[in-house]
């Protein structure tokens, strides 16, 4: 599905004659493959702790697809904005090394406080994660160059092309960068007018596509996972 407006190409353009009709049961097969992983009592917990607090969690489905990610590239080294209450964290941590690192950003410390607790109820050793409070944009300048297999992009859509921006330093060759909320609950495709947020993720979406230093794909799970490795 192309992205409205990218290369010319309408909403319209876009469906006909390229997309299959969203059938019931595709949408149930969707549905089946977003909770295909179980979650464990500690991620339930998290889940309980985010909803609490007003904020949205990634998907089961979308949790899954980041530890296959993770373990893709036998992950060591992973760099996380958002923190939230701990859920995606807690997937990362599933999916990378056993000694392995995850450096986490957020900017609310009493978050990263239910994640701290969260990933210690999921049997994961203090020195397994980094939690830094603080806007995501004054953090990431000061991790190391190439120091990165993974780095997960859950923050201000505002920011997103500033994200990819530091990812892109971050990551060692081969590493990935990978943005939740690419769908922005079906307003990315929508050939309506549009907020800020949305505009920025459609120029996420061109971007990466259209950059000669990144190999993408777009996941269909959760709200959209955009994907793509350094080359």
């Amino acid at each position: 599905m192309r992205v409205p407006g990218a290369n010319g190409y309408s909403h319209a353009q876009a469906t006909t004659g390229q997309e299959r009709v969203i059938t019931g049961n595709r949408q149930t097969s969707w549905a089946f493959a977003d909770a295909y992983v179980a979650e464990d009592e500690a991620l339930l917990w998290a889940r309980d702790r985010a909803q609490d607090a007003g904020l949205r969690s990634v998907t089961p489905g979308t949790g899954a697809a980041l530890r296959l990610l993770a373990a893709s590239v036998d992950a060591k080294a992973v760099a996380e904005i958002g923190t939230g209450c701990g859920v995606s964290g807690i997937h990362l941590l599933h999916g990378m090394r056993t000694d392995g690192v995850l450096t986490t950003v957020d900017t609310e410390p009493e978050h990263q406080q239910f994640a701290r607790q969260a990933f210690r109820a999921a049997g994961f050793a203090s020195n397994r994660a980094r939690f830094i409070p603080g806007r995501a944009l004054d953090v990431l300048p000061r991790l190391a160059d190439a120091g990165y297999d993974l780095v997960f992009c859950d923050g201000d859509r505002l920011e997103s092309l500033e994200y990819l921006a530091e990812s892109l330093r971050l990551l060692r060759a081969g590493g990935l960068v990978v943005f939740e909320g690419a769908f922005a609950g079906g307003r990315t495709v929508d050939s309506g007018p549009q907020p800020t947020e949305v505009i920025r993720v459609r120029e996420l979406l061109r971007t990466v596509r259209e950059s000669e230093h990144l190999v993408p794909t777009l996941l269909p799970v959760g709200d959209g996972l955009l994907c793509a490795v350094k080359r």
